[in-house]
């Protein structure tokens, strides 16, 4: 009986590896037919992988209190943000001193600036020998009168951003297409056919940021020193100023007015000149660009002062009081004390959003763009 009982534990205990073993090796070959299956079935339904893209909105702010200083040491606890009357939670926050800077000088040389320029390349060479760090920061120089010509591309070389500079010069009735020390427009077929009247000062912005600044992550900045009185620009203000926007490039912009060249300079002046994009027709016919007949008086400060405005930047005006070293001096401190505030759109939509940027603190102005295009 003791044979018999073990003989059939041992029986038993076989039944059951063997029983457990074709289970094990169904539900395995179970596993691989699915596998099997999946993996022929994958090409027919493939698995569909989701990204998501956050958009962040970053703001350069300068802070100055009630007389004009400029304020650091705030966190982001000091700030508020709203777009489109909305409030927004800032999400990121940092005091940019030291993040590489981009910078393009726009250089009217019309015959109204004649008078002005040898003060204007002398201050920029100064400012620019001051401002740019070699190994982090770059810049380059376009000059605008009846074409817009980039002078000097993006370089960290003092020595070439000073000699072209010292190109400049007002251009000459016997000049001749792509002539006066400057090469024709690079890139997107727009070469040097932004030719026209006198004065392509919209041109100028929209081509910097279009095609030099958007291109560029960092702090971006344009420098423009002109009289504001535009003549024969194919773009139109609003669209210089959206180009610059859709840029993230804050404009600075320094009112060099030489009343002397108004009037009295045998032709040159320019009281009556209409804005392009706001009425007015051109010779050949009613399309963009060409020279406008006098409509109406420009204020060359107002058209640089919203410009500057709806960039996050500021209007100075040369004067005895304030000569452009001065005003040179001024713009590299804002340069090199800013804020960037970060935030996610709690309704990120396409189109334009307003942004409005204030501090806590009683007394504090802040100077920031005032929008953005979400559609891109």
């Amino acid at each position: 009986m003791k044979i018999s009982f073990d003989r059939l534990a041992v029986l038993s205990a076989i039944v059951v590896l063997a029983f457990s073993a074709a289970m094990a090796q169904s539900a395995g070959e179970r596993l691989a037919n699915n596998h099997s299956m999946a993996t022929a079935s994958s090409p027919d339904q493939p698995v569909t992988t989701m990204s998501v893209q956050v958009k962040v909105v970053n703001v350069l702010a300068t802070v100055r209190d009630k007389h004009g200083k400029i304020v650091n040491g705030l966190t982001k606890d000091d700030f508020t943000v709203t777009e489109d009357g909305r409030p927004q939670t800032l999400k990121y926050f940092a005091r940019e001193t030291d993040l590489p800077l981009t910078l393009g000088l726009l250089v009217d040389t019309s015959m109204s600036q004649r008078r002005v320029l040898g003060k204007e390349r002398d201050a920029s060479q100064n400012f620019l020998a001051q401002v740019l760090r070699e190994d982090k920061d770059k810049a380059f120089v376009i000059h605008f009168d009846r074409e817009v010509e980039l002078s000097q591309d993006l370089t960290s070389s003092n020595e070439k951003l000073r000699a072209a500079l010292q190109s400049l010069q007002t251009p000459q009735f016997t000049r001749t297409r792509g002539g006066g020390g400057g090469g024709p427009w690079p890139g997107s077929g727009r070469g040097s056919g932004h030719h026209g009247g006198g004065t392509l000062l919209y041109d100028a912005v929209f081509l910097a940021s279009d095609e030099l600044m958007e291109e560029h992550p960092g702090r971006k900045a344009l420098i423009v020193l002109s009289d504001g009185v535009d003549m024969g620009s194919k773009e139109s203000l609003e669209s210089a100023i959206e180009s610059a926007q859709r840029a993230n490039t804050i404009v600075y912009s320094i009112l060099f007015k030489d009343d002397e060249a108004y009037g009295n300079s045998g032709g040159f002046g320019r009281t009556g000149i209409s804005i392009p994009g706001m009425g007015g027709g051109g010779m050949g016919g009613p399309g963009r660009g060409g020279r406008r007949f006098p409509q109406e008086h420009v204020d060359g400060k107002k058209v640089l002062e919203r410009i500057s405005n709806e960039t996050g930047g500021r209007l100075f005006e040369v004067s005895k009081k304030q000569p452009v070293e001065q005003i040179y001096s001024q713009i590299q401190e804002e340069l090199r004390n800013q804020y960037n505030l970060g935030y996610t759109p709690s309704a990120a939509e396409p189109g334009y959003h307003k942004i409005q940027v204030a501090a806590k603190k009683k007394d504090l102005v802040v100077q920031a763009r005032n929008g953005y295009y979400g559609d891109k």
